[in-house]
């Protein structure tokens, strides 16, 4: 049953619009369905039928829609149109970790998405860092730091079994992390309690069904969060690691629904005027903040598959990063881990460990 004391939605219509967006299409559907079974044995009337509900349905989320929906004031003070402000950019490059699609598996599932936002300037910094290590133990810049691989000592991180030279790379990955000025974000999502308490339930009509549109969603707040608060004279830049010319498309596509039609708590106005309105994709080669994002969700990955007891490798560096605001609530701490209620307790705890203030 929907809330009608929603924030930002109090008669549902952002539901009723949505509900009707997908009824068209549905209807767009239904016509080339009828068209290609016009010459078969299909009865005609079925297709009709189909054709006539979703009509039905559509002229009713429509009319529930109409009227005005309340807008998420969260942000304010910009223009409608960013580029005219001329601002500078910062960078976020995002990076993931386990699969976000459905595992038939017995055990728990998980995924991860890390981002590090970096200014263009010290990007050029951490290029050149990078190229420096590379340089120092592979003889080459064409290589890509790449996890989980680094910390299993796997391939060209083996160095032959040498433990001494094992530890001085590790040392120089951690000085490159205390180093290099950026701000860490990520989300981790509990595969299982999400597909259970909400994907299969539809108790929050609101929240996406797949979990990489769900983790992008509250990724993307809690950077417009940081933008609109702590540099509202920049205009935010994403960049994912490229996976192919349809994935790539995909996310394109979901990061443009963000955009217009925001999320709960944020306005898609305010994602528009803290965001570029396009991704951008780089493949994995080379030197690239992207490795910083790899690093962190991998450590994301791992803190909540146990369930936020442990410290992967990078966490302490990663954590004094974290961006924060005030109790670290409501999308003012840049980690975020949903499903959290059984274990909320030990993700406070890491919020007021690295500055976010008390209830």
């Amino acid at each position: 049953m929907v809330d009608e004391n929603q924030i930002g939605d109090p008669n549902g219509r952002r539901l009723w619009r949505d509900k009707a967006a997908k009824l068209h299409e549905g209807h767009a559907v239904a016509r080339l369905l009828n068209v290609l079974l016009s010459d078969t044995d299909v009865e005609p009337d079925l297709c009709r039928r189909l054709l006539d509900e979703i009509e039905r349905q559509e002229r009713i989320a429509l009319q529930r829609a109409y009227g005005r929906v309340e807008p998420r004031k969260r942000y304010k003070g910009q223009k409608s149109h960013p580029l005219l402000e001329n601002r500078l950019v910062n960078c976020l490059y995002i990076d993931e970790a386990g699969k976000s699609n459905r595992e038939p598996l017995e055990v728990p599932t998980f995924f991860s998405l890390g981002a590090v936002s970096i200014d263009a300037a010290e990007c050029r910094k951490y290029c050149e860092k990078a190229d420096a290590i590379k340089r120092r133990f592979f003889q080459s810049t064409e290589i890509t730091f790449h996890e989980p691989q680094m910390r299993r000592r796997e391939g060209p991180y083996y160095f032959a079994g040498d433990v001494a030279k094992q530890r001085e790379f590790d040392d120089a990955i951690g000085e490159l992390i205390d180093s290099t000025d950026f701000t860490v974000f990520g989300v981790g999502i509990r595969k299982n309690a999400f597909q259970g308490e909400f994907a299969d339930t539809g108790v929050d009509p609101y929240l996406p069904t797949d979990a990489y549109l769900v983790a992008i969603i509250m990724l993307l707040e809690r950077y417009v969060d940081y933008l609109a608060t702590a540099k509202p004279d920049l205009i935010g830049r994403v960049t994912f690691e490229s996976q192919g010319p349809k994935e790539d498309a995909w996310h394109q596509y979901g990061y443009a629904r963000i955009l217009l039609d925001g999320s709960q708590w944020v306005s898609g106005a305010a994602f528009r005027s803290w965001l570029e309105t396009g991704l951008r994709f780089a493949p994995k080669r080379g030197s690239e903040p992207t490795e910083l994002a790899d690093m962190l969700a991998r450590d994301i990955y791992e803190w909540v598959r146990s369930d936020c007891e442990i410290a992967p490798v990078w966490w302490h560096r990663f954590s004094r990063k974290v961006y924060r605001r005030g109790d670290g609530l409501m999308g003012k701490f840049g980690i975020k881990v949903f499903p959290d209620h059984d274990i909320r307790d030990r993700i406070e705890s890491h919020r007021r460990q690295y500055g976010a203030a008390a209830n």
